[in-house]
């Protein structure tokens, strides 16, 4: 209920004044070529993301291209689909299911993952914001704020899993039941050791060069959609579009973003000389491209590994 509230209330923000005859005519003139070229792009991001999940998940054990990937696009499926971001539940109960690794361990790397996305965009966003003029006003107000969750997750990531021995003297200080005491040390060292996956700099390293030619592939693929309008977005503005969609969809939301990306599309695009209705235009193509690719790449992904035998012993609680 709270997601379509949502989603009305920026809709009727978003759509004031909008030409629908003009967004049509706009969105059939879009030239196929640059679509394509756009659908290729998303792809070889998505497979370059889960080679970067992987190199987390094989800290533990070892999972092949193909697992982690489709796992992965199944995970995406449940984000763009299901309410609370329950793609994330998914693929890592797909991974877990298929190797010795708990759910809680997987489920962590998965959120470090997300967490390490939203460090890079908040730093790529805040140099971009400083050599842009006008700025959009809302991103210009939060950049602080972004800032500072960003560097209390970067901090987290440093300093948690160093702290085994200090939350295990907790939990033992604490007066519980002896099952429950032993449940929530197996949780809290599952999860210490998901952020550990981190700590090594050659593991480190490959994460960070993906994550930068994940973005910058990202980019592209905006700039070359919006190509495909006739409209011409600057790789910096590019940039501070994945930031704000990325934001925005961690709020609640109906499914495919409606509301919240259109929202974001005209408050970003139009302070750069793109009017409203090529906004529109731009986002209801960009969304229904991703939502394709998601089903494309998503749905064989729940089959594959849904046929596929599990390998490894049972996941460990």
């Amino acid at each position: 209920m709270l997601s379509f509230l949502l989603a009305g209330v920026l809709l009727y923000f978003s759509l004031r004044g909008v030409d629908w005859g003009r967004v049509g005519r706009i969105i059939a003139a879009a030239q196929w070529r640059y679509l394509a070229a756009a659908g290729a792009i998303t792809s070889f991001s998505y497979f370059l993301r889960s080679l970067r999940w992987r190199i987390l998940l094989n800290t533990e054990t070892w999972f092949s291209v193909g697992t982690v990937f489709w796992a992965n696009m199944a995970g995406y499926l449940g984000n763009n689909f299901l309410p609370a971001r329950a793609g994330e539940l998914i693929r890592s109960f797909l991974i877990s299911s298929r190797s010795s690794l708990s759910k809680t361990y997987v489920l962590t790397t998965a959120l470090g993952e997300r967490l390490m996305d939203v460090i890079a965009l908040v730093l790529w966003s805040s140099l971009v914001l400083l050599g842009v003029n006008p700025k959009p006003g809302w991103m210009q107000d939060l950049s602080k704020t972004m800032a500072i969750v960003a560097g209390a997750g970067a901090v987290s990531i440093l300093l948690l899993p160093h702290t085994g021995g200090m939350v295990e003297n907790v939990l033992r200080r604490i007066p519980l039941p002896p099952g429950l005491r032993d449940r929530l040390l197996r949780l809290a060292g599952q999860i210490l050791l998901g952020l550990r996956a981190f700590h090594n700099w050659r593991r480190l390293t490959g994460f960070v060069l993906l994550t930068v030619v994940i973005w910058t592939s990202d980019a592209i693929w905006i700039i070359a959609a919006a190509r495909s309008l006739g409209l011409t977005i600057s790789f910096r503005v590019a940039l501070l579009l994945l930031t704000a969609l990325g934001l925005g969809s961690a709020l609640p939301s109906t499914p495919g973003y409606v509301g919240i990306y259109q929202f974001v599309a005209v408050t970003v695009l139009t302070p750069f000389g793109i009017g409203r209705d090529e906004a529109l235009a731009f986002i209801l193509v960009l969304q229904v491209l991703g939502s394709v690719m998601v089903l494309a790449f998503g749905l064989p992904g729940l089959y594959r590994l849904k046929k596929a035998k599990p390998s490894g012993g049972p996941p460990l609680s």
